[in-house]
């Protein structure tokens, strides 16, 4: 299975409880912190929502 790799490049703050969450979920908590996750249809989808707070690339 395919990876990615998420990085957190803008804050949380001021931002919906739900893209909190999500954030959270996908382990990132500080800016430039950078996870790596299976490409599933789950990630994606978290991703998606919060797109605008992180970057995201190929593993």
């Amino acid at each position: 299975m395919a990876k990615i790799k998420v990085k957190k490049v803008k804050s949380a703050i001021n931002r919906t409880k739900n893209q909190k969450l999500i954030l959270e979920a996908l382990g990132l908590k500080k800016i430039g912190q950078v996870v790596e996750h299976n490409d599933t249809p789950n990630i994606l989808g978290m991703v998606k929502k919060v797109e605008h707070l992180v970057s995201v690339e190929e593993a």
